[in-house]
């Protein structure tokens, strides 16, 4: 009889020893990209998440809630069932590099990305797409509109801010999309009272860092990131070639640009010729002779979780090194990242920036390099990236560390 009380009172106390669930992050999940998701919609139902740093690669405990254990099984992510307050506890030990940070809310989130459909794709919209985070796409007259303030995290789509249509005159100025791309963007601009389209994209990039700078959070990829400071920092100028808004450029003007406005670099200069691919000398590529897909890599820096929770965050991962890859911008000149930005990942062999971020204002700004990080050489034209094949993709999970980020941005940081 008082063996089967003992019995009875260790099976009530199974469940309370086992009451939520770990989202592993390391080598033991299924698919690391849902499982973003999965914890977007945790948040989204209003249940408790902790993200428990550098723990198995920056795992999730959530509420074992019976309609929580469907949605994790449907989207395929591993789960296991655990102590809850244990497993917190453990990694707020000081005895480890390991923290934790208690996700709020589930962020509003926006792609500023325009209606015409362009013949490349953009990685965060097919990492949203894909872990099934839900988005609002805005552009110009949204942001102009003032509806910055509605989002907590908003991402620049391959975007051209400087009003050079991606620098493609050389290589795609005949074709019937970039056509219509530039009759569409100078259409919007007149009716928006610009004369031209390089002084509207001003004014939204304006917008945007003011948007940054009243708390909201900014990330944005290739060449979204570099052609946004060189839009800020060539205020007033010219830089546009005359090829392209039928005017001439300011005399000088690559040493007139004014630094003090832009989120992360300074002392750059933009490329006057119209027939060169590039913005602007921000960009660092790897030579050609390093451009190989099996050999280019990067390497994520190691924070500490307890006193650098925020690049801690966001550069929470499986593995140590991501595989490179390339884009109109693939990286960032070192000398030319200003103070306090924080870089989160270079190259080792050319030293390169991939990642960054920083605070301004209010809020927090973070730029990643590179097209897709997983299509080494993303040609105009190829298809897009079929994610269900790159599941574990080390690259993606950085973009989808940002996009949890601002669920935590209310929790205070350790000091």
């Amino acid at each position: 009889m008082r063996a089967c009380v003992l019995l009875f009172v260790v099976l009530l106390a199974l469940p309370a020893a086992a009451q939520d669930l770990l989202i592993p992050m390391d080598d033991a999940q299924a698919d690391h990209l849902r499982a973003y998701g999965a914890v977007y919609v945790a948040l989204d139902r209003g249940l408790d998440v902790d993200w428990l740093l550098n723990v198995r690669g920056g795992s999730f405990v959530v509420p074992a809630e019976a309609d929580l254990q469907t949605e994790l099984r449907a989207r395929g992510v591993s789960f296991e069932r655990v102590n809850g307050a244990q497993a917190v506890a453990d990694a707020e030990s000081p005895a480890a590099n390991t923290s934790v940070v208690r996700l709020e809310k589930a962020p509003t989130i926006a792609v500023y990305a325009p209606d015409q459909t362009l013949p490349w794709d953009d990685a965060v919209l097919l990492a949203l797409t894909y872990a099934e985070v839900p988005y609002e796409t805005i552009y110009d007259a949204d942001v102009l509109a003032g509806r910055l303030g509605e989002f907590d995290w908003v991402h620049l789509h391959h975007e051209d801010f400087s009003g050079q249509y991606g620098k493609f005159f050389s290589a795609y100025g005949a074709t019937a999309w970039y056509q219509q791309q530039q009759q569409e963007a100078e259409a919007s601009a007149r009716a928006f009272g610009f004369a031209k389209v390089s002084q509207l994209k001003l004014a939204v990039a304006q917008a945007i860092r003011q948007y940054v700078v009243e708390g909201g959070f900014l990330f944005a990829m290739c060449s979204g990131a570099d052609t946004f400071d060189l839009a800020l920092a060539a205020a007033g100028l010219d830089i546009v070639p005359a090829e392209i808004d039928g005017d001439g450029q300011t005399p000088g003007v690559r040493g007139m640009l004014d630094y003090s406005g832009t989120l992360a670099f300074q002392d750059f200069h933009p490329e006057l010729n119209v027939m060169e691919y590039e913005h602007a000398d921000i960009d660092d590529p790897p030579p050609p002779a390093l451009r190989n897909p099996l050999t280019d890599y990067f390497t994520l820096f190691e924070f500490s979780a307890r006193w650098d929770p925020v690049p801690t965050m966001l550069t929470q991962n499986h593995v140590a090194s991501v595989r490179g890859f390339m884009g109109q911008t693939t990286a960032f000149q070192p000398e030319m990242i200003k103070p306090g930005v924080v870089v989160l990942a270079k190259s080792p062999t050319t030293d390169a920036v991939r990642y960054l971020y920083g605070p301004a204002g209010q809020g927090f700004f973070a730029f990643y390099g590179g097209h897709d990080p997983e299509d080494y050489q993303h040609y105009v034209g190829d298809p897009p990236t079929d994610l269900s094949l790159h599941r574990n993709s080390p690259g993606y999970r950085l973009i989808l560390n940002n996009v949890l980020f601002p669920a935590a941005k209310k929790q205070p940081q350790k000091t």
